[in-house]
């Protein structure tokens, strides 16, 4: 509703708009689908990292990447890197990866944008006014340590590069090579985790920032230049890699299970 008032002389004064906004779209749509996707891939994630349980094949050596690396006494023949960790219900697997992982997509542009929107309402979509009174930015505690972004991309890449071990490792059978559909899910997990991981805004500034001449630099260029198409497809592979992530770890889980079997092409 809109009401106007007339200033002296008979001039009008500029309209007030009582309505806290004048979209008539379904704006709360968008935040509302991301909190139901970002609130079930999180609600799987912690179920499957305090299962314990059901989390490697053992004939094929698929290790789940929930899992990955495994450290506890708990993970047996999965223990690429040794089982040095207690095997209390509440350390998971990958103690000590899982924190960083987590870290690394809490701070990414990307999901700082969803879950201010959909979870924070700040501000819940364009011309909506913010859920909140005030507003500091990232400027104090804890948002403040969104800074660390870049430090956890570091350790992202790292844990990249195990799970593509992992991938590698997982054409391993015990009767020599072997191929399987769960080997595709593992390479396609991994091609999309790196995807995500070098679309990431810190990598494209690691690649190209501070340089006042590309023509000096052609491989950073090259490289810059790589990472900056990725890049404009952020969004999408971060939505990506959560489905990946637990498709990949739900093909393994079910069969270890034994639920069903692993479809080999090749031993």
């Amino acid at each position: 509703m809109t009401t106007t008032a007339t200033r002296p002389g008979g001039a009008r004064a500029r309209a007030s708009i009582t309505a806290r906004t004048l979209r008539t779209d379904r704006w709360w749509l968008a935040p509302l689908i991301t909190v139901i996707g970002l609130s079930a891939w999180v609600i799987y994630a912690t179920v499957r990292v305090f299962m314990h349980k059901w989390f490697f094949v053992e004939d094929y050596h698929y290790l789940t990447p929930f899992y990955s690396p495994c450290l506890t006494d708990r993970c047996g023949p999965a223990a690429e890197f040794g089982s040095f960790l207690p095997s209390w219900w509440i350390i998971p697997e990958a103690a000590l990866t899982l924190p960083f992982l987590l870290l690394f997509r809490l701070t990414c542009y990307y999901y700082r944008k969803a879950y201010y929107r959909s979870f924070w309402l700040s501000p819940p979509a364009c011309a909506v006014p913010d859920g909140h009174k005030t507003y500091t930015g990232e400027t104090r505690f804890p948002l403040i340590f969104q800074n660390a972004h870049r430090y956890a991309f570091y350790a992202a890449a790292i844990i990249s590069v195990i799970n593509t071990w992992d991938a590698i490792k997982a054409f391993h059978s015990p009767e020599g090579f072997g191929f399987g559909l769960g080997n595709l899910i593992l390479i396609g997990n991994v091609v999309m985790l790196w995807a995500y991981t070098l679309s990431c805004h810190s990598c494209r500034h690691i690649a190209g920032g501070r340089l006042k001449h590309f023509s000096k630099h052609p491989v950073r260029y090259r490289f810059w230049t790589f990472v900056s198409k990725l890049n404009v497809r952020h969004m999408q592979l971060a939505w990506i890699t959560l489905g990946t992530l637990a498709l990949t770890d739900f093909y393994i889980m079910a069969v270890s299970a034994g639920w069903f079997g692993d479809l080999r092409f090749i031993n």
